[in-house]
């Protein structure tokens, strides 16, 4: 499927009012997601793995503190491979789904002792075949632990990628594929975070925030909400005056 002038027009439209409102400095590092933070703080991909991993059904503010109660005793991965998992879960305790996370990180820190002597594989391909590393974590460890372009996809990236027309898709998966064919490379760094912050901040899932938004004129949700039908009904009366 070729990419339309128009969706091509649309992409650097979209990139650069995010990255005015969101990245104005154009670094990762000045970004306000967990993953921007860690990364500002210590540019260790291994950090960014773990905190990733932690990151998986919860919300940056409790992988935010998470990760620090972690990375306060077990830094390495030696240390975590070592660490005993009822206090690695005591230590990680805020995130969802704690016990099964805590035995997750321990093995993959055993994983990587085991295969690449502790350092974080940098090829997406070694880092998918981590234990409980799928698309989205193996990705979040290439651009922010190591500044390689990809376009890591969670539900906001999915969402946000849909409503503004950039993508017709089912799956986070499938949105990431296609969203890798049609955004320039040059563009691909801050996909991820622009995204995210943007669904946070504005195209929410409940309670968007749309006239706040620079995208009304071309976004396929927009037409749905309320605040479209009322500028309907004002043109409607308008009209017949």
């Amino acid at each position: 499927m070729t990419t339309s002038a128009s969706t091509r027009k649309r992409i650097g439209t979209i990139v650069r009012d995010l990255s005015r409102r969101y990245l104005p400095e154009g670094d990762l590092h000045a970004g306000e997601t967990a993953l921007a933070k860690i990364v500002a703080e210590t540019e260790d991909p291994f950090k960014v793995l773990i905190s990733t991993i932690l990151s998986q059904r919860t919300r940056d503010e409790m992988t935010e503190i998470a990760s620090r109660q972690l990375f306060s005793k077990y830094e390495t991965p030696a240390e975590l491979a070592a660490a005993d998992a009822g206090d690695v879960e005591r230590l990680i305790k805020p995130v969802g789904f704690y016990r099964q996370k805590a035995r997750q990180i321990v093995s993959v820190s055993r994983t990587l002792l085991d295969r690449y002597q502790g350092t974080v594989p940098r090829t997406y391909e070694e880092l998918i075949e981590l234990p409980q590393v799928g698309p989205k974590t193996a990705n979040c460890v290439l651009v922010y632990g190591f500044g390689v372009p990809r376009i890591p996809t969670d539900t906001h990236v999915h969402r946000v990628s849909n409503r503004l027309g950039l993508v017709r898709t089912k799956t986070p998966e499938a949105t990431e594929r296609r969203l890798m064919r049609i955004v320039p490379k040059e563009y691909w760094l801050h996909i991820n975070e622009l995204f995210i912050r943007f669904g946070k901040d504005l195209c929410r899932p409940i309670g968007p925030r749309c006239p706040q938004c620079s995208f009304t004129s071309f976004c396929r949700f927009y037409p749905r909400t309320k605040w479209s039908r009322d500028a309907r009904r004002r043109r409607d009366k308008t009209a017949r005056r």
